[in-house]
């Protein structure tokens, strides 16, 4: 009689593991309907040869990332509208947000991840429907938040191949210089044209890609990431600002909070930067009205004055970006582009905006994806 127990007990488990493996390889296609639509909210300047700085504001969901092809329909259909304006040419350097590319961890899992309740009930879905993959990634997980680190690193080379295939067809096919946002990974790097990953730290770096669709130098880390984020992401003191040539001009890009540090500026006007690009991110619903709650670095720069709760967040951004703000940035334009939509339960704010000789240009409407234009 133990006997048949045991080996019903055996046979049953056998069966549950069966399934559960077999559950964790389909990954069936739901349903997929997304806004299309983009409005031209500014448009700066006069039109001439010198090209142009447009930044592409979208409105993103996690079904925008259920595949690589849903994501380049939705960014391909805003850049169409753009062309259909009259804002691409040969000389355009087209600008995206923080984080567009590290939302495709959630790239190819399955239905209930996209349907969850919640960013927590998401992850943990992410987490179940690739076991293996997520323990391996565990193991070697940095930083604080173990779990964090290992759901980006499980994804993390497909993620990087994803990236590149994406952004860089996506310059490749409207014939425009792109800042591809930027993307978490571990040591990303760019090797024989392809971006590769290590297996060190997570960094959130940008990458640049030019009209035939190649990267453009080495990723820019970010230096100074969010308290929040550097539970999983490595701040990198280390990294030197570089600058790209564009048939714009020489472009340096400063990732979100980089933006705020005097220093930064004065290290790319040393290497002759005439436009700068922010991809830039800020978390929570709201926040862009909230009080402004300090630097998210290590310290406060000795020459700024502006103390957390003086301003609101939003206020913050426009009087701390110092593109094109002589004499700590002497490049002649830039802009800063923030991620919008919903994350399962997590929402975010940010309006974009331009500058230029010392003036910001803005939006003053949050909702729907957004195209910034300043003609150069």
């Amino acid at each position: 009689m133990r006997k048949l127990l045991y080996l019903t007990l055996s046979m049953a488990l056998v069966a549950v593991i069966t399934s559960y493996a077999m559950w964790t390889t389909e990954r069936p296609a739901g349903h997929y309907l997304s806004d299309l639509r983009i409005q031209l909210a500014v448009d700066q300047g006069v039109p001439g040869d010198r090209g142009n700085l447009l930044g592409i504001q979208p409105q993103l969901f996690p079904t925008d990332y259920q595949s690589p092809e849903r994501l380049h329909r939705k960014l391909a259909a805003y850049l169409q509208q753009a062309r259909d304006l009259g804002l691409l040419n040969a000389k355009t350097v087209v600008v995206l947000p923080e984080h567009v590319g590290t939302w495709l961890m959630v790239s190819g899992e399955k239905d209930e991840l996209y349907q969850a309740a919640s960013f927590d009930e998401a992850m943990n879905w992410l987490a179940a429907s690739n076991p293996l993959p997520f323990l391996r990634a565990w193991v070697t997980a940095k930083g604080d938040s173990r779990v964090a680190d290992a759901h980006l690193r499980m994804k993390a080379k497909n993620m990087a191949r994803q990236y590149q295939a994406l952004f860089g067809g996506l310059a490749r096919e409207f014939q425009v210089t792109l800042v591809a946002g930027s993307i978490v990974l571990p040591e990303p790097r760019v090797e024989d044209g392809s971006l590769k990953i290590g297996r060190g730290p997570l960094y959130n770096a940008s990458l640049v890609f030019g009209r035939d669709g190649l990267p453009l130098g080495q990723p820019q880390r970010q230096i100074s990431p969010s308290v929040e984020e550097r539970t999983f992401i490595q701040a990198d003191a280390e990294q030197i600002l570089t600058v790209v040539d564009t048939p714009a001009g020489r472009l340096g890009i400063l990732i979100g909070n980089d933006s705020w540090y005097p220093g930064n500026y004065r290290t790319l006007n040393e290497q002759g930067a005439t436009l700068i690009a922010v991809p830039a991110f800020v978390s929570g619903r709201g926040t862009w009205d909230k009080p402004w709650r300090g630097y998210q670095g290590p310290s406060t720069p000795s020459e700024i004055s502006l103390k957390p709760g003086e301003l609101s967040e939003g206020q913050a951004w426009h009087r701390l970006t110092l593109t094109s703000q002589q004499p700590i940035s002497q490049a002649r334009a830039g802009i800063s582009v923030f991620l919008r939509g919903q994350f399962w339960d997590r929402g975010n704010a940010g309006q974009s905006f331009l500058s230029s000789n010392g003036q910001h240009f803005a939006d003053g409407e949050a909702r729907g994806a957004r195209l910034l234009n300043l003609w150069l």
